[in-house]
């Protein structure tokens, strides 16, 4: 084993996965340490991938060349697509996944990665000499040096598992925390905020009547998340979920016992997750509500396990008991794991540059949730962005920022690095200004030039995406060249689909924008239509349907280009200018924005001091007495 490595990534979850993967797909020689081998791509909590704004965040993984929606898909056993009555712009993706293969396929990447090397230990310190990484040290004595390092220690860092009453240090069930590694991070200057998330128990589907309960199947037609897979084969087994929900007999369990929650008894004082909320804050922010739905989500093909998500808790073992057995189809369940709450620590994620590196410390890069976030995904797209950062680091290439007006991954970095977050963050497609641009169905063409250009994806799917995006370009043009003329054959087909008659010549894709008509009926009028694929009739109808929206939406882009190119130079001093009051002046230090774009994003940055800054700025670069 060498003792001299160009980076380093400390943890074995989904940022720390896809971290080592970056950096080595890289070239650069990393090494990968985290406890035990057999935890690498471990999911802690629910057994699946993406949902909503999550699906987006592993496409654009994917596109980058990240491995999580290849694992996805080799591992799923139910695909559903999210919101697919609605427009393209919020449709998200989500598999069930299958715990045991997931963790096995992002295992055989780790193990078969060229120029990646994993060391099973923990790591207690992260060595650094003039604010500059130099190493880490671990508890088995080794010294490891290296230009770069990435914690992504996900809920290790300094955690405690809380079952009612009882508190034992840990990162997950039976597994121990990071607590020195938290006191190297304080050491070298971080101060350690806590969080809290949680899971449900687990439960024996041997002993669960299924017989009253709803069923929900997986798609027809099962999506892929990566571009990569060209579909998934018929004989993948997928399995249903099925739907229950809590009733009063249940909240009354848990009203009564309230006070023994580790969230509710003081013993807990950090921050949950608003958006995933444990059964008991939804009794206290929804208690109107008679009924919660649960989600009997099954764990694998080879297992009996079931995972109901909705019920996470942190209550006591017999309350647990109680109110898990009052609820419909559970009344006989055998409880194979007890739920629990679980607090981290956390560095708030304003100490980071949007690169993923820290503020103190050069080549020290955090992803995942001990930057606050929340969610398998979220954490993945840090450790990406975190692993290429690392890589061109080490290398003395420029940094790979992805901007809000193009990805998901764009806005999840910003809103963390320049807003902060006082709760763990999830996110949505609500958060994305430009959701019409930037959806799930194109983060391959949006992405994938990027990862072609850094090496993490091969000539040939590149070129492939290259080709798909030309066809669609080509049929595009074909249809608004082409034009069709009124016929009584061609109005009895409108009339057929309730569409009003032609009265004129038009190109064909006039017929495209009409809401009711959809591209493969054109066959019906005409002999030589391109015969494409459902994902291609997919980009083809968006485009002409969405053209006047998609115009309007680019141009906003455009005018968020602007102000995002006025760069704010490093060595500004902002005392100097003095239109800026001092609140304004000391929350731009702390932040350091890169330009005004992300000055305008702070908290308490008004409009009237962006406008100083901009004529303060131009004024610099005229040579001009500011």
């Amino acid at each position: 084993m060498k003792t001299q490595y160009d980076c380093i990534v400390i943890g074995g979850g989904h940022a720390a996965c896809e971290a080592a993967l970056a950096a080595s797909g890289m070239g650069c020689q990393t090494l990968m340490i985290n406890l035990r081998f057999d935890t690498i791509g471990e999911m802690s909590c629910n057994p699946a991938v993406g949902g909503v704004g999550k699906g987006q965040l592993v496409k654009e993984i994917d596109a980058l060349g990240g491995a999580m929606g290849l694992v996805a898909d080799r591992s799923a056993v139910q695909f559903r697509q999210l919101n697919a009555s609605k427009g393209q712009a919020v449709r998200s993706s989500r598999c069930q996944s299958d715990r045991k293969q997931y963790k096995h396929h992002m295992q055989a990447f780790i193990r078969d990665q060229p120029c990646l090397d994993f060391w099973e230990d923990k790591v207690i310190s992260v060595e650094a000499k003039d604010r500059q990484v130099t190493g880490v040290k671990t508890e088995g004595g080794q010294h490891f040096l290296c230009s770069a390092v990435v914690v992504a220690a996900g809920t290790f860092l300094d955690g405690r598992i809380h079952v009612g009453k009882e508190i034992t240090p840990g990162g997950r069930i039976g597994e121990s925390s990071s607590r020195q590694l938290a006191d190297s991070l304080r050491a070298l200057g971080f101060e350690l905020l806590f969080f809290k998330t949680g899971t449900p128990p687990r439960l024996d589907g041997k002993t669960i009547d299924f017989a009253d309960l709803v069923p929900q199947y997986s798609d027809k037609q099962p999506m892929p998340f990566s571009f990569r897979t060209e579909s998934i084969p018929a004989s993948q087994k997928l399995l249903p979920c099925y739907i229950t929900q809590t009733n009063e007999t249940v909240h009354n369990i848990i009203r009564d016992n309230m006070h023994l929650s580790p969230m509710y008894s003081g013993q807990i004082d950090a921050t949950g997750v608003r958006y995933c909320p444990s059964i008991e804050d939804k009794l206290k922010k929804f208690s109107s509500k008679p009924s919660h739905q649960i989600f009997l989500e099954p764990e694998g093909l080879d297992t009996d396990v079931y995972y109901p998500n909705g019920i996470s808790t942190g209550l006591p073992q017999d309350v647990q008991d109680a109110f898990i057995h009052a609820i419909r189809g559970l009344e006989h369940v055998r409880i194979l794991k007890y739920g629990y709450s679980i607090e981290h620590g956390i560095i708030d994620p304003t100490e980071l540059h949007v690169t993923m590196e820290t503020r103190k410390i050069q080549g020290l890069y955090l992803a995942g949730q001990v930057n606050g976030s929340t969610g398998y995904e979220e954490a993945a797209a840090q450790g990406i962005m975190a692993g290429i950062n690392a890589a061109l680091k080490v290398k003395g290439k420029d940094p790979f920022i992805l901007g809000r007006h193009e990805s998901y991954i764009g806005v999840l970095l910003d809103d963390l690095v320049t807003k902060g977050t006082e709760e763990p963050y999830r996110m949505f497609t609500s958060r994305v200004e430009y959701r019409l641009v930037v959806r799930e169905d194109n983060a391959d063409e949006r992405m994938a030039p990027y990862g072609y250009q850094l090496g993490l994806v091969g000539e040939e799917p590149y070129r492939k995406v290259c080709a798909k995006y030309q066809t669609v370009r080509e049929t595009i043009a074909w249809l608004q060249a082409t034009r069709i003329t009124p016929a009584p054959s061609l109005n009895k087909v409108l009339s057929e689909i309730g569409s009003a008659p032609l009265q004129r010549s038009v190109p064909l894709s006039d017929l495209i924008k009409r809401p009711e008509f959809h591209y493969p009926m054109l066959a019906r009028v005409r002999e030589d239509v391109p015969v494409l694929s459902p994902d291609l009739i997919a980009q083809v109808e968006y485009r002409i349907k969405y053209e006047g929206f998609v115009s309007r939406q680019l141009k906003d882009i455009e005018r968020f280009q602007h102000i995002e190119s006025i760069k704010i130079p490093a060595s500004l001093n902002y005392d100097a200018i003095p239109s800026l009051s001092k609140e304004i002046a000391q929350k731009l230090k702390r932040f350091a924005p890169r330009n005004l774009g992300q000055a305008h994003r702070i908290s308490g940055v008004t409009p009237a001091a962006i406008s100083v800054l901009m004529v303060y700025i131009r004024k610099l670069k005229k040579g001009s007495n500011p």
